[in-house]
């Protein structure tokens, strides 16, 4: 069963936005982490984010979580609001 932890950031600008984008893009995966998926959306208008990380079984998702919310805040799109856990009912690409 994959499971998703998502997490909405408030605050975060474009600048923000690229400057995280670049790190993912160009660097490794912080260390220990088990993801499978990282998915980072980002609404400019309301200066929020979401992000969803997903992982194939509730060891990783543990795992994962340990090493994200132990991240330093200037590593994270914005000031963290929420964090939940979901069950990955559907998961399709078209």
């Amino acid at each position: 069963m994959a499971l998703a932890r998502v997490v909405t950031f408030e605050n975060v600008d474009r600048d923000r936005i690229a400057e995280v984008r670049g790190r993912i893009e160009g660097g490794e995966p912080p260390e220990g982490l088990p993801a499978t998926e990282l998915l980072l959306l980002h609404d400019e208008d309301a200066s929020k984010a979401i992000a969803i990380v997903f992982f194939e079984s509730e060891e990783d998702y543990a795992k994962g979580d340990a090493v994200l919310g132990g991240m330093p805040t200037e590593e994270t799109p914005g000031r963290r609001t929420s964090v939940g856990k979901y069950e990955v009912a559907v998961r399709r690409e078209t």
